[in-house]
């Protein structure tokens, strides 16, 4: 038996002739009557069991984007079903938990219901659909719970409880709030490219056409051999390397945890983990390094590979990205860097660009990282690129008291010793990037670029 609020009410009134006439006797006859009342509406309330339940949701959606979740319900039994419906979602995607204890009918199927709750007047053999805004906060696989039913008789005041498990299952995408940083680095690509007024020359890039010479132009570009020939000074252009190969690690072992607060502009409002802003920096150069003729693949690895993506390019290369990430998640143990290495090795065994996506923090780089870079550094191209705590570099600034001062200083400390991570590992053959939460995945494809114009991929 589920009570409502009013049976509540009711009882309470049984106070007040006990107030007013205090003879004995009087509680137990009121109470009595409103358990007579109760049960009476019990047994003239439709069975939730006799309800029938399905549920629709996409099968995906990226994080920040709203969806829904419907719920169809067919009142098979022979009573008017007078319902309260909680559709239950985790926390992480459930919209705010409003309960609308009065039983008002959602009579526009066309407009969602604001909360979880709703309810719900059928007569006997009808249907009606209710809508759930759900909004996913956390990447993942999230699962559904049951659709509770409470019914109620006439008079609303107790009624029947039923859970039933219908099912429901929604990945919830990385959001990818970086692609707005694409068209600004596919407009740098097509300059490096050719396609625009800019011609790009360096060494090791690939030949494209000859030209005449113009003031300004590198005399190291003049093609000798073609000017004796023609008479006049021409020179080389050159177009970027295609073809390469990108592979892109991301650390998921205990320093991916770590909170690095929210960015500056609240892209990256998304859990605040390395982690987070590793996948968004991940999916920026796949992009890029796809549109580029490159070869990409990417590795999630701490002791064990948790996802991979090879072989895609296209329309193909981001929607696979995203699903075989969505589900990945840091764990609580300490990065195998000698196996996250020959996991590299063992799937590329051409010059490649390898790009670690993991922490500077001076105490697993030099335990872990420093041993085996030099595996890795002797054949590829390798870019170390790490997420800077965001409340670190404000409390950078701090000066207003002493605490802020002492905060200031331990935060410049920090810089210091990662500074110094940094500079060991450039002497290692690697490439070092830092940035912010919402500045990293510009940045790395802006150092990508940047090898890829001088010609060292």
């Amino acid at each position: 038996m589920a009570l409502s609020w009013r049976a509540v009410v009711l009882a309470a009134l049984g106070l007040v002739p006990v107030a007013i006439w205090p003879v004995p006797g009087t509680v137990l006859l009121w109470a009595a009557v409103v358990v007579v009342l109760c049960a009476l509406d019990v047994a003239l309330a439709a069975s939730p069991r006799q309800v029938t339940v399905q549920r629709t949701v996409p099968s995906s959606v990226r994080l920040g984007t709203p969806t829904t979740s419907q719920v169809v319900l067919t009142n098979a039994s022979r009573r008017r079903l007078r319902a309260l419906v909680r559709d239950a979602w985790p926390p992480s995607l459930a919209t705010a938990r409003g309960d609308d204890g009065g039983l008002r009918p959602h009579t526009d199927p066309a407009e969602p219901a604001r909360t979880a709750r709703h309810a719900v007047d059928l007569p006997p053999g009808e249907s009606a659909r209710l809508r759930t805004p759900l909004l996913p906060t956390r990447r993942g696989e999230r699962i559904a719970g049951a659709v509770t039913l409470r019914t109620l008789g006439p008079l609303r005041l107790a009624g029947r409880q039923a859970s039933i498990d219908v099912g429901g299952r929604i990945r919830v995408l990385p959001e990818f709030a970086s692609r707005r940083h694409l068209p600004s680095r596919l407009a740098r690509l097509r300059e490096m490219d050719g396609r625009a007024a800019v011609q790009v020359r360096g060494e090791g890039t690939e030949f494209d056409s000859l030209r005449e010479y113009v003031v300004g132009d590198d005399v190291r570009s003049i093609d000798w051999r073609a000017t004796a020939r023609g008479g006049d000074v021409v020179v080389r252009t050159w177009r970027p390397e295609r073809d390469r190969r990108v592979v892109v690690v991301l650390d998921t072992g205990r320093t991916s945890a770590a909170r690095i607060g929210t960015s500056s502009d609240g892209s990256l409002n998304t859990g605040g983990t390395r982690l987070e802003a590793s996948v968004e920096a991940a999916l920026l150069l796949g992009a890029l390094a796809d549109r580029a003729g490159d070869r990409f693949q990417v590795l999630a690895y701490d002791r064990v590979l948790r996802a991979r993506v090879a072989g895609a390019s296209g329309p193909r290369l981001l929607p696979a990205m995203a699903d075989s990430l969505a589900a990945v998640e840091p764990v609580l143990l300490e990065t195998d860097w000698t196996g996250l290495v020959a996991q590299v090795r063992t799937r590329v065994s051409q010059r490649a660009l390898v790009v670690l996506l993991t922490s500077l923090d001076p105490a697993v780089v030099e335990t872990g990282l420093l041993p085996v870079i030099d595996q890795l550094s002797g054949t590829h191209q390798v870019v170390v690129a790490a997420v800077a705590d965001a409340e670190v570099a404000a409390m950078r600034a701090g000066r207003e008291d002493v605490e802020e001062v002492y905060g200031a200083a331990a935060a410049a400390r920090g810089d210091l010793e990662r500074s110094a991570v940094a500079a060991v590992l450039r002497q290692h053959g690697a490439e070092v990037s830092e940035a912010l939460p919402d500045q990293l995945a510009p940045r790395l494809a802006d150092t990508y670029l940047a090898l890829k114009a001088a010609g060292r991929l």
